[in-house]
C-alpha cells in the first residue's frame, strides 16, 4: 500500500505544478490538515477547501512555482518527500530555490495531513525514518 501512497503524493506535486487546484486536493480528506512552521501562515489549517485556498494564495505571488521532488521514503501510512521548490515571485526576474521536507499522511487512498519542516532531516524523524 505504501508505493501506492508515495504514487498519490507525486500526483498531487504534479497537479500544483500544473495549478491544477481540482486534481491536487481530489484525493484530500474533507478535513485535510496542512501545517506550516514557518512565515506568515505558521500554524494549523483545517478543511480542504481552506488549505485549497491558501495554496492557491500563495502560488499566485509567483510566476514560477514548482515543487520538485527529488527524494521518498515511506513507512506505513507515511510518505516523507524532499522537495525542491523553485520559485519567481511576480514581477521579478531573481529565481531563488528552497528545499523542505514534507511528511504526509495517507489513509485509505485519502490525504488527511500534510506538515512541512524546514529541515529535512525532521521530516524524517516525525516519521520515525532516518536517513
Amino acid at each position: 500500500m505504501s508505493q501506492e501512497n508515495v504514487e498519490l503524493v507525486r500526483a498531487v506535486y504534479e497537479a500544483f505544478n500544473r495549478r491544477d487546484w481540482d486534481a491536487a486536493f481530489r484525493d484530500a480528506d474533507s478535513d485535510f490538515e496542512f501545517t506550516i512552521q514557518r512565515g506568515p501562515h505558521a500554524g494549523t489549517h483545517r478543511g480542504r477547501e481552506k488549505v485549497q485556498e491558501l495554496i492557491q494564495d500563495q502560488a499566485s505571488a509567483f510566476d514560477l512555482w514548482v515543487i520538485e521532488p527529488e527524494e521518498f521514503f515511506e513507512r506505513d501510512d507515511l510518505v516523507v518527500a524532499f522537495v525542491k521548490f523553485r520559485l519567481r515571485p511576480k514581477g521579478s526576474s531573481a529565481e531563488f530555490e528552497i528545499r523542505i521536507g514534507n511528511l504526509w499522511t495517507i489513509r485509505n487512498g485519502k490525504g488527511v495531513s500534510l506538515r512541512g519542516f524546514p529541515q529535512r532531516e525532521a521530516a524524517l524523524e516525525a516519521a520515525g525514518l532516518s536517513e
